[in-house]
């Protein structure tokens, strides 16, 4: 059977709690527990209080969810929050865990009643597995074969009650069946600099430290429109404003640190650079395909699709064709200020 784990919305794991009881500060959770800590994403959170509310008010399980988006965007945080919300049980997996029909045979069967299971990266389970869940997420029953041969015959197998959450970076990898069986379908957004100024204070004080509301304004334009990147550049922001001796952060130590990283004013790093210039240079700005920028690189295709291409294409540095991913008049203005920028 694949890995599991459960988690449990205990009172004493609440990261305030932690504070106060002096554990280290890189095993803080930032993650929130409620709608209410969850700036950003308005639109999906309106939706999922009323999806949640009625789903309590009707005494029956929450329709199946799908969440998809660039990564860091706060998947898996709204997995747990629906999980708090409607006081299941959570069971957290994800595709790449789940290789055979029975593993994830084996993970259906042993859950309990009113139980959320989140799998992650859902699009990259194989086929197999996803005509497992078609019959599990339809009627929450399984259709299990028993004994061999002339002798085989199809038992079905009635499951406890669940609620199914996928989140995926790919929403076109899944199959047309997969998809049609979830009943919610929400698509997350980059997050505006204004919700991730709010996230970075809510992070700031969780971890113990002040921040000046410009510090986290500066820092917010710089994190790609990401939770994820944000709350791990505070922490190296932190880092540097130990160091220097500054208690509280503001925007100067704030640039100076992210200078220092090599993270420009567009929130680029030096990969994001580098993948920009290889076009520009090795391809005269393309059209180009991504395995030819990926093998200049040394890296997968796959990482490059899924964690930098989103960003530059949101911000308008790269353009897709049929004929393959373009620079824009930006993106070389950009290289041409800062090219160099810790490289």
């Amino acid at each position: 059977m694949s890995e599991m784990h459960t988690v449990f919305d205990d009172p004493s794991t609440h990261p305030q709690r932690i504070a106060r009881e002096g554990v280290d500060e890189a095993h803080l959770s930032l993650r929130p527990r409620s709608f209410d800590q969850y700036p950003g994403q308005e639109r999906v959170v309106d939706n999922l209080k009323i999806y949640t509310q009625a789903a309590k008010m009707r005494g029956r399980m929450l329709d199946h969810c799908l969440f998809h988006g660039p990564p860091g965007l706060g998947k898996t945080t709204l997995a747990g929050i629906i999980a708090a919300v409607m006081d299941y049980e959570l069971v957290t997996t994800s595709g790449p865990n789940i290789e055979r029909p029975r593993d994830l045979m084996g993970i259906l069967v042993g859950l309990e009643a009113n139980t959320l299971l989140f799998i992650d990266e859902i699009h990259r389970l194989p086929a197999p597995v996803e005509e497992v869940l078609y019959s599990a997420m339809e009627d929450r029953s399984l259709d299990l074969v028993v004994g061999d041969g002339h002798s085989a015959r199809t038992v079905k197998f009635d499951l406890k009650s669940f609620t199914l959450v996928g989140a995926t970076t790919r929403a076109g990898s899944l199959s047309l069946p997969l998809r049609e069986r979830f009943g919610i379908v929400e698509h997350l957004e980059y997050y505006s600099e204004d919700s991730l100024a709010i996230i970075i204070q809510r992070s700031a004080n969780i971890l113990g430290t002040d921040i000046e509301p410009l510090g986290a304004l500066t820092l917010a334009q710089r994190s790609r429109g990401t939770p994820r990147v944000a709350n791990v550049l505070l922490r190296r922001v932190m880092d540097f404003a130990l160091v220097a001796g500054q208690k509280n952060i503001d925007a100067k130590i704030v640039a100076s640190a992210l200078l220092r990283l090599g993270v420009d004013d567009a929130g680029l790093s030096p990969k994001d650079r580098l993948f920009l210039a290889i076009m520009r240079d090795r391809h005269d700005g393309g059209p180009v395909g991504l395995e030819a920028v990926a093998a200049a690189m040394g890296e997968e295709r796959q990482t490059l699709e899924d964690v930098y291409e989103p960003y530059l294409v949101h911000k308008g540095f790269i353009i897709r064709t049929l004929r393959g991913r373009q620079l824009s008049a930006m993106a070389h203005e950009h290289l041409k200020k800062f090219g160099d920028l810790g490289t």
